[in-house]
């Protein structure tokens, strides 16, 4: 029997008209999220000094030969994600790869441990296994009130690891539950992700010069 294929379908090209429709509404957004995003962080900058002890934090784990766990829930997952490939793979400079994984990653972990025990141990199992005296778990959450968050957090501190936070600007249960904790100040979800984007990468940055300098000195 033979069997016809058919050709590829692409996206016709809107009409001016209605693009031109859009325009303005585009426009007008980007000029206020541009104005959202100054202030935001513009506040943020409060948050210097945590920023700054999470990120010496890192550094110290990684040259005390520890890694870094790293998980969220949704959005937060991804950028849990987003932290371990910058630090796995490459940010700015060409070095050795850095010590650090997501446990948002791996599927057959994620639902067998959800079937098995709930989807409240689906972190707090990875630690349990995967967590040494000397790593660092970093949580990412927009609520800091999600249950297999605080619960990893637990774990972590039953096999001495320490906790760190990037939540949003209110207080919660992780924050609590955490060693050190950076707010991002709103209570906009959207815009918290957003400057959770911002601090991942500066704390990447520091992250890797640190480690780029240390292998220039042989360390």
């Amino acid at each position: 029997m033979q069997m016809s294929i058919a050709a590829p379908r692409t996206l016709a090209p809107q009409p001016i008209p209605r693009r031109r429709r859009y325009l303005r509404p585009v426009a007008t957004a980007l000029a206020g999220r541009a104005e959202t995003l100054a202030a935001a962080l513009l506040d943020l900058s409060g948050h210097a000094e945590a920023t700054a002890s999470l990120a010496a934090a890192l550094v110290d784990t990684l040259r005390g030969g520890g890694k870094v766990l790293v998980a969220g829930n949704g959005g937060s997952a991804a950028e849990a994600q987003h932290f371990a490939t910058e630090l796995i793979g490459r940010f700015r400079r060409e070095r050795a790869p850095i010590a650090a994984l997501a446990l948002t990653a791996d599927t057959a972990i994620l639902t067998a441990v959800g079937n098995d025990y709930g989807y409240e141990e689906i972190f707090a199992r990875q630690v349990r296994g995967l967590g040494q005296p000397g790593d660092l778990l970093l949580l990412f959450s927009t609520s800091g009130e999600s249950e297999n968050l605080i619960r990893a957090a637990a774990a972590a501190r039953e096999r001495g690891v320490a906790v760190a936070a990037i939540t949003g600007g209110r207080a919660s249960r992780l924050a609590d539950a955490a060693d050190l904790v950076i707010f991002a100040p709103s209570g906009d979800t959207p815009l918290v992700q957003e400057l959770h984007v911002v601090l991942l990468h500066l704390l990447c940055d520091i992250v890797e010069a640190e480690m780029v300098r240390d292998q220039e000195r042989g360390q």
